[in-house]
């Protein structure tokens, strides 16, 4: 019995084990404050968004425009393009390459050319370079298309990044910390049967006289 009882008071003195939770909480812990910190050290980038229109000319009607302006933006990115506006911008191809991207409408024949930049001013310049570009090179071919590119909007200098704030990249490293906290959880080898099954250590009671000596 002595025994019995020095076992289960050094059992009694090892450390528990953590509970399972805290791995999820220390994923979430650890994701957030990297998400923040690199939303604090990243140099926030501006986007500017530059408009022009397709017009029909007289030999033409409004699906045609509707048609080339879909047309045009997918050539605002090439080569002939880009090249025509790096002049005006005073930035390299390659930044004019990494920076631009233009969007259409299937209801609307517009094509926005938005550029980004750590520099408001520059993404603006950017976005219409590239615009005024695509109209000189659409005025260069309309005898033939019938349609006519004119500016719709120039674009305004941003005042407000659109990068994401350090808030939101605390909150995505956040769920992503406790996403991978709760994945190595469910992969981890579970505990052995043994230690979980092992019934505790009983005393057994004194034996009754009459079943040690025997019933007369």
């Amino acid at each position: 019995m002595t025994e019995i009882h020095t076992r289960h008071t050094r059992t009694s003195r090892l450390p528990r084990a953590l509970p399972s939770w805290s791995l999820v909480a220390a994923g979430v812990l650890a994701g957030g404050l990297l998400g923040g910190a690199y939303g604090v050290l990243k140099t926030p980038t501006y986007t500017a968004t530059s408009y022009v229109i397709a017009v029909p000319t007289e030999r033409s009607d409004t699906a045609t425009a509707l048609g080339f302006a879909q047309a045009y933006g997918r050539v605002a990115t090439q080569l002939a393009v880009l090249g025509d506006a790096g002049k005006s911008a005073g930035v390299p191809l390659a930044t004019l390459r990494d920076s631009v991207r233009t969007a259409t409408s299937p209801d609307a024949p517009m094509v926005a050319v938005s550029a980004t930049s750590t520099r408001p001013a520059r993404a603006a310049a950017m976005a219409d370079a590239v615009a005024g570009a695509l109209t000189r090179h659409a005025d260069g071919v309309k005898a033939g298309t019938h349609v006519e590119l004119l500016w719709f909007s120039k674009a305004v200098k941003p005042t407000a990044p659109a990068s994401a704030s350090p808030g939101v990249t605390g909150l995505v490293g956040a769920s992503a910390g406790g996403l991978l906290g709760g994945l190595v959880l469910l992969t981890r080898p579970g505990r052995r049967p043994a230690e979980e099954t092992a019934p505790a250590a009983s005393v057994p009671g004194p034996a009754v006289a009459a079943d040690a000596h025997g019933r007369p």
